[in-house]
Formats: structure tokens, sequence, C-alpha cells
């Protein structure tokens, strides 16, 4: 009696280890989960302003647009607005792609692939937002000098003080968008290092 009571018992506590120890890998599993979550939360709340921010500008350039009275700078007008609201759009779709992806579907292998297609699409994506900013420079001088001045930039010849703001504004841009670049690329290598130690 007393062995079959100590058989008992030990299953009983084999039992509760099992339980124990599935509990505590999938408190494991939410945690690293929200850590990996967490590692784009920052960097998604930037985006997420820096979207409010280009479609009120975008808003603006429209609600003005009937003052872009030639061709070249309604021209100007449309391609500022499509960067102002298709860029924002494309970044958050894909930020919110690689935050939302589910690191514990699927073997390890595969979900290494997923990440790096989400990874290279984030970052490729950022490299062409940086050149196109650039571009931008170019069309958004024309098309707030007429709404603001209603002077065609185009017509007027530059004075020293324009030249030197608008370098100075070049490599404004140029620090701040590598910048922003090596913080992507920090975050994204800081996330596949996480997936590295699940493996």
């Amino acid at each position: 009696m007393e062995l079959e009571e100590l058989q008992g018992a030990w299953m009983q506590m084999g039992k509760e280890l099992e339980k124990q120890k599935k509990l505590t890998n999938d408190l494991i599993m939410e945690m690293t989960r929200t850590k990996y979550k967490n590692k784009f939360a920052k960097i998604s709340t930037y985006e997420k302003a820096g979207t409010v921010v280009c479609f009120g500008v975008a808003l603006f350039i429209l609600v003005n647009f009937s003052k872009l009275d030639t061709w070249y700078l309604q021209i100007c007008g449309v391609l500022c607005l499509a960067f102002l609201i298709i860029m924002p759009v494309m970044v958050l779709s894909a930020l919110k792609q690689i935050q939302n992806l589910d690191i514990f579907k699927g073997t390890y292998t595969e979900n290494l692939v997923r990440y790096t297609k989400s990874k290279t699409r984030l970052l490729r994506l950022q490299q062409v937002a940086i050149v196109l900013s650039f571009a931008m420079m170019f069309f958004i001088v024309p098309t707030t000098s007429k709404i603001f001045n209603n002077k065609d930039v185009f017509l007027l010849p530059l004075k020293l003080g324009q030249w030197i703001g608008l370098f100075i504004s070049f490599v404004g841009a140029l620090i701040f968008s590598r910048w922003g670049y090596k913080s992507y690329q920090k975050i994204t290598k800081s996330a596949e290092l996480l997936l590295n130690d699940i493996k």
C-alpha cells in the first residue's frame, strides 16, 4: 500500500512539474514576443508622428493647390502630394508587418526567412525614402514658395543667402537621414539577435 501511494505521489508530482514547465515555457514565449514587438514600438511612434505631419502638409498643399498656376508648379505639387501620402503609408505598413511577425509560428528557419524578407523590405523602403526626400527638396521649395509668397522660384535668380539656406538644408537632411537609417539598422539587428536566442 505504501509503495502504491508513493508511486501515486510520484506520478502526481511529475504531472505538476510538467505543468509548471509548460507554464514557464509559455511565459518565456510571451515575454520574448512582447520584447520583440517592443523593439519596434519607439520607431513606430516616431513614424506615426511623421505621418501626421506629412498628411498635414499634404492637406495644406491640396487646399492651396489652385495657387499653383503653371503646369510645372502643378507637377511639383502633385509630386509633393504623392510623396507625402504614399511613402508614410508604405513605411508604416512595412513596420507593422515586421512588428507583428509571429516569431513562434513555424520552424526557426521559416521564421528567420520571414523576418529577413520583412527586414529587407523595411530597410530598402527607408533607402528609397531617403533618396526621394532629397529629390523632394527640389519640388517642395517651388510649391511652398508659390503658396506662401506667390513667387515662382523658377523665374527668379537665387540669392547667395538662398543658396546657403539650401546647402544647410541639404546637409541637415543628410545628417538626419543617416541617423534615421542607422537607427533602423540597429533595431532590426537587435530584433534579429533576439530571434537567434530562441532557436
